[in-house]
């Protein structure tokens, strides 16, 4: 009786793991980007700020870089998680009558009017797809739409590749050890 008893117990705790398991909803769907394909994401602005301010004067810009939470909960010294976005608002220079950019009372450029939207996120194989090879940067892709954030810009990605490719001791991310360093004030 006692082993009947024991095989209706286990029989009722395996029914009773099945059914759980079948409620279970299936694990979700990332979505794949490659380049020029990830959105600005619609709230970016209500992310912490990765680096405000940041100073282009060779390229007579102004940068405003925003990063998600996943990206923001990264220690220093780590790569990134998969999930991490950032956008960089990029900004025109304000300048004078003769072409010169601006500066303010404390030496920096003016900031103008917004130019451009680049979004810069990393994902599971997102970086495969890259064209030329030689030029991936790990898993993250770009994308760079003009300043309603919904125009894409003609921008060239290969560009922005070759820019970051240097950067793989620092996961690809400019000014990574600034980054880390502002959030540790």
């Amino acid at each position: 009786m006692r082993r009947f008893t024991y095989g209706v117990i286990m029989a009722a705790v395996l029914a009773t793991a099945l059914a759980a398991c079948a409620q279970r909803p299936p694990a979700p769907q990332v979505e794949k980007f490659s380049d020029g394909e990830l959105p600005v994401p619609e709230k970016y602005k209500s992310w912490p700020k990765f680096l405000s301010d940041v100073q282009r004067p060779d390229a007579k810009q102004v940068r405003e870089i925003y990063i998600n939470p996943i990206g923001n909960s990264t220690k220093m010294g780590d790569n990134f998680p998969n999930g991490t976005i950032t956008v960089m608002e990029i900004y025109k220079a304000r300048e004078a009558a003769d072409g010169t950019p601006l500066k303010g009372a404390d030496g920096k450029l003016v900031k103008g009017e917004l130019q451009k939207i680049g979004v810069m996120g990393k994902g599971p194989g997102w970086g495969e797809s890259v064209t030329p090879p030689e030029l991936k940067n790990g898993d993250w892709v770009y994308s760079m739409y003009m300043a309603d954030g919904k125009t894409k810009a003609p921008d060239d990605y290969a560009t922005c590749r070759a820019c970051h490719l240097p950067l793989t001791d620092k996961d690809y991310i400019f000014r990574y050890d600034e980054y880390f360093q502002k959030r540790a004030d």
